[in-house]
């Protein structure tokens, strides 16, 4: 399929790079908040880790003093208002990846398709907050101080949509102030040196932590399965069945029939899913799994290197008087 597509890459560059080219100009001028906005992208179609870096951020500003909340679409979600995440709220209301962040960082999280309308919404809630905006790197009708990308290893192989996953080249981290890899990318670095970035780049240590059982069919719908099932292999568990569905997949009752005929099948012990897929199962449909074997979820822990350091540089980007308070509650006894 990619060779069959690959003729309208041109046509999708073209197109990716007028619109930048229209902000660059400022033909097209972004909307502004009163307080700060951090985007958080990526240069492909999911799976490089900007939800967890997303959520360690906002529990490193919180921790700092500093206020902090998050703008997201809320991609899959069935309503189209502006609101604020209720956490254990429905998948499809707010998103599986804003339910995610706003239990996972405990800081307010608001959705809409205009991330601009959902922070305007926030500021008249909250006193001035820094905003981190997930998934903004294309978002650019929102104007943010601060652009960070998370990159996986994979995508310094892809090509451009349609042929490939790749939402813009690499040559678009010249808009960005830091980049966030994986620990186990690190040999990538000179390559990404080579293709012109410059700046910072957050190295991110990632631990999956897994519950004490042995035998378990593990199912997700996210854009990497094979990363999750690798995962929980390495940590110990015996993967005895999977099942895997595309990024954002509603479950039904037709999938939960044929994860517990697995689970009979391959006599396991448990069922075994990410967090992000566990915001989007129903409670009806937890209750059918659980009926048949326990369900966990796994929870994926990200760090980064250093991260007062990393910290320290983001605050070198913000504004003066944010980049004071940041300072001075970092500095506090």
């Amino acid at each position: 399929m990619s060779g069959v597509l690959s003729p309208l890459v041109p046509l999708y560059a073209a197109a990716s790079a007028a619109k930048n080219f229209a902000y660059h100009k400022r033909w097209i001028e972004p909307k502004r908040l009163r307080g700060p906005v951090v985007s958080i992208g990526n240069l492909s179609m999911g799976g490089s880790g900007k939800t967890p870096l997303t959520i360690r951020l906002a529990q490193l500003l919180r921790k700092s003093g500093v206020a902090v909340d998050v703008l997201s679409r809320g991609y899959g979600r069935h309503s189209r208002t502006v609101e604020r995440v209720i956490p254990g709220g429905a998948a499809e209301e707010f998103g599986d990846e804003p339910l995610l962040i706003a239990q996972a960082s405990g800081v307010p999280v608001f959705v809409g398709a205009s991330r601009y309308r959902a922070g305007r919404l926030a500021e008249s809630q909250e006193n001035p907050a820094l905003h981190l905006l997930d998934d903004g790197f294309q978002h650019r009708q929102l104007a943010r101080d601060v652009d960070i990308v998370a990159l996986h290893g994979d995508d310094f192989g892809e090509k451009l949509l349609p042929a490939g996953r790749l939402r813009e080249s690499f040559s678009s981290l010249s808009r960005a102030q830091m980049v966030s890899m994986r620990q186990e990318d690190r040999e990538l670095e000179p390559e990404l040196r080579r293709r012109g970035f410059a700046g910072p780049i957050w190295w991110m240590e990632r631990r999956l932590e897994l519950p004490a059982v042995s035998r378990v069919v593990a199912f997700c719908a996210i854009a990497r399965s094979e990363e999750f099932f690798s995962g929980v292999r390495t940590g110990g568990l015996a993967v005895v069945a999977m099942r895997a569905w595309r990024d954002h997949h509603a479950y039904s009752e037709s999938d939960m029939a044929e994860l517990i005929e697995l689970r009979r099948q391959y006599d396991a012990e448990a069922f075994l899913t990410t967090e992000k897929d566990m915001m989007r199962l129903p409670v009806e449909l937890r209750h059918t799994l659980e009926s048949a074997a326990p369900l966990h979820a796994a929870r994926l822990v990200v760090r980064l290197q250093n991260e007062a350091a990393a910290i320290d540089q983001l605050a070198g980007f913000l504004p003066a008087e944010w980049r004071a308070r940041l300072v001075k509650v970092r500095q506090a006894p």
